[in-house]
């Protein structure tokens, strides 16, 4: 008889002063991978972890003053710099300072700017001696402050008061809703500059509301480098505070319309130097259309303004705050010192507040304001994208996808470093996905910051993705509970997990997504334990459910039977696939299997591959006939039957008590190629595929919602098929 594999940690491991520093640290020492095995988190990977962390673990002695240090501290803070609470819920806290000597007030967050003050009372437990302070029943929801002072010790904390749950917008609560994915860049137009942009989205989500869709889920539209080569990854941006000034319209802005006749022919000049490529089925040149489109733009900009634009412009500043200027200031250095990687080390040697770059910013003021000029001019054309699809009836608008994090050398690690850490990166431990595990290359979060600070920059940076939409989708959603950190020196493999306080960050969400309106919507697959997705769905945030990964008892198992549609969560969006995939007519006819044989991603020969592939597929086909939705004869012969069993796959969504579900533009137009190749970078043309029909013909804007495959797909959606 086999032991059981254990699912906790041994006492003898626990008392360990490593293990014990570690968790007093906020990191794990051991976790369950996705197929349900324990493990332990090796010693090197904590070390690594807790040094990035400021913490010393490199030698018994060290591990031991840290552990002192830690837990000294702990004892004698006052009291925590941030408090959750709940509207309506009673909640009290502890502090460490005798009660009656104890000066309590709370400042209440006021929309309108008018602070009230409230004088509270701290009281002493008589079963526990501590001093306690009980927060009013009435806390409205926001961001309040809390004060302490006794005898000339004092003290202050964030207070964030949010809803308990998400509320559904009345518009879902009626009923289900559903929408599309797209990738933004991949739809053009011939008003395009060779990559889809606001324009572009403007116009899909309101034909795709007149075909009855309520949302519409595109890729992160987080800022980019300023100049070329750009990284064409969105989900690598250089920050997630601003927005991604390539997608600009430049025949949009108003003052377009207002150039002279040089100034026009310039601009018309630069677009038709670049607009034969909107008809190009080859992967975009995203560096060739920003190099054209930043010269329009900035012949734009040099044209004067009415006053009541400059205005806007200037109210626009002064609502951005400091990080605007943070952010053009990089975007200025990054133009002038050049990019900061490579042999130039500008990022690292020199800091936002030095004089070099005062005096930069000096030589180069037109420059500072043209890049605050450029958000400004993304923020109008997201607005109006939004506005767009609202006024042509959707129930949500935009969708937008918030990325894991950001770049190690940008903006916002550039400005403000101290909200992130270094000597690590983020990434994923190994699953069945990936059997290395994944290193994004991404700093993580300072949790200790963001509790610190009240989750100030989490805060800013939800509420400016949510002023232009009306759902936000968050990648890898178990970040928000805990990031999985790869000491630097060290493989995916060997990481841990540090914890987040997903109370505090959900709370956030909470109050933003209520502001809004909204909703938000976790992608909570890979390794996630149950516990996140119930606790996701007490608080309101929506799961994610794919077809393609959807097997009973949550296999990874190629080949095992799938759930069928009746048992996915009510609370989440259903989709049959992912951007990670292939289009389902490329899945369904094995494209992944000969695109990782192609750039030899596989760790098994192709013929194994190929066999659970099949497997998958046959299960896919089983489940298809189980729900009555193809026949056999259609089930052997997919290739035969491709746009049938596509959307018999959508037609299994509309089976399923899903709250929302979700198609992909590139199954209404039968795409093959596959917009992103995991594990790759410039072996595979990521995120850089035009939308093509099935002859590889590019499929403009305006073309989309007529085709008749489209038009097809969208009445399966509807349920009308």
């Amino acid at each position: 008889m086999v032991d059981s594999v254990p699912l906790l940690e041994n006492p003898e491991r626990l008392a360990r002063p490593l293990i014990r520093l570690a968790k007093a640290c906020g990191v794990s020492t051991s976790y369950i991978d996705q197929v349900g095995d324990y493990v332990e988190n090796t010693d090197e990977a904590l070390v690594g972890v807790l040094k990035a962390l400021g913490v010393d673990a490199s030698s018994p002695e060290s591990i031991d003053r840290s552990l002192a240090h830690v837990e000294q501290a702990a004892s004698e803070r006052p009291l925590p710099p941030t408090i959750v609470a709940h509207v309506g819920e009673p909640r009290s806290i502890t502090v460490n300072l005798a009660a009656e000597s104890t000066i309590v007030t709370l400042t209440l967050d006021s929309p309108n700017g008018d602070d009230a003050v409230r004088e509270l009372k701290a009281t002493v437990d008589p079963s526990t001696g501590e001093t306690r302070i009980t927060l009013p029943d009435d806390l409205p929801a926001g961001y309040h402050t809390l004060a302490i002072d006794a005898n000339g010790k004092s003290a202050s904390a964030t207070v964030i008061c949010a809803p308990a749950r998400i509320p559904l917008p009345a518009t879902v609560a009626e009923h289900r809703r559903w929408g599309w994915m797209t990738q933004l860049y991949s739809v053009r137009s011939h008003d395009s500059w060779g990559v889809g942009d606001y324009g572009d989205l403007r116009r899909l989500a309101a034909d795709a509301a007149k075909n009855g869709a309520d949302f519409m889920l595109i890729n992160p539209i987080h800022a980019c480098a300023p100049i070329t080569p750009l990284e064409p990854s969105p989900y690598l941006p250089e920050s997630r505070r601003f927005l991604n000034a390539t997608y600009i319209r430049p025949q949009d802005i108003p003052e377009y319309d207002d150039l002279d006749e040089a100034e026009r022919a310039q601009v018309d000049g630069l677009h038709a130097g670049i607009a034969a490529r909107n008809d190009d089925p080859n992967p975009m040149d995203i560096n060739a259309a920003w190099d054209a489109k930043r010269q329009a733009l900035r012949a734009i900009f040099d044209h004067p303004r009415s006053p009541e634009r400059e205005a806007a412009f200037t109210q626009f500043k002064r609502q951005s705050g400091p990080d605007l200027d943070s952010f053009a200031t990089w975007c200025v250095a990054f133009e002038v010192w050049g990019a900061p990687w490579g042999d130039n080390p500008w990022f690292s040697t020199i800091a936002p507040d030095s004089p070099e770059v005062a005096e930069l910013a000096r030589e180069h003021a037109d420059l500072l304001e043209f890049n605050r000029w450029l958000q400004w001019i993304a923020c109008e054309q997201v607005d109006d994208a939004q506005r767009a699809a609202k006024d042509a009836g959707m129930a949500l608008g935009l969708m937008h996808d918030m990325a894991v994090g950001v770049h190690d050398l940008g903006a916002d690690v550039w400005a403000n470093p101290e909200r992130f850490v270094t000597g690590v990166t983020v990434g994923c431990p190994p699953d069945f996905y990936n059997q290395q595990g994944q290193d994004w290359g991404q700093p993580p979060f300072n949790p200790n910051y963001l509790e610190e600070t009240g989750y100030l920059t989490y805060r800013e940076m939800v509420r400016s993705i949510f002023a232009h939409a009306g759902a936000v989708r968050i990648d890898h959603v178990l970040g928000l509970f805990r990031l999985w950190w790869i000491p630097a020196g060290h493989t995916a493999k060997d990481g841990a997990y540090v914890t987040y306080d997903h109370d505090a960050m959900l709370s956030v969400l909470a109050i933003e997504a209520t502001r809004a309106n909204g909703m938000v919507i976790g992608e909570d697959l890979g390794t996630v334990p149950d516990y996140v997705r119930q606790v996701l769905a007490e608080r309101g945030v929506l799961g994610t459910e794919v077809e393609w990964f959807a097997r009973v008892d949550n296999s990874g198992t190629a080949g095992d039977p799938y759930l069928p549609p009746s048992d996915y969560r009510r609370q989440a969006l259903a989709s049959v696939t992912t951007h990670d995939l292939p289009p389902t007519a490329g899945y369904l006819d094995f494209e992944h299997v000969r695109l990782r044989e192609r750039l030899q991603l596989l760790t098994e020969p192709v013929e194994v591959f190929q066999r659970s592939a099949t497997a998958e597929r046959d299960a896919m086909m089983a489940r298809l006939m189980d729900e009555g939705l193809i026949s056999p004869d259609v089930a052997a012969d997919v290739s035969a039957h491709e746009q049938q069993i596509v959307e018999a796959m959508h037609a299994m969504l509309t089976k399923t008590p899903s709250l929302l579900l979700q198609a992909a533009l590139v199954d209404g137009v039968d795409e093959h190629r596959s917009q992103n190749q995991p594990g790759t970078s410039y072996q595979y043309p990521n995120w850089r595929i035009p939308l093509t029909d099935e002859q590889g013909r590019v499929v403009h804007t305006d073309e989309v919602f007529s085709l008749p495959r489209m038009r097809s797909l969208c009445a399966v959606m509807r349920g009308e098929r």
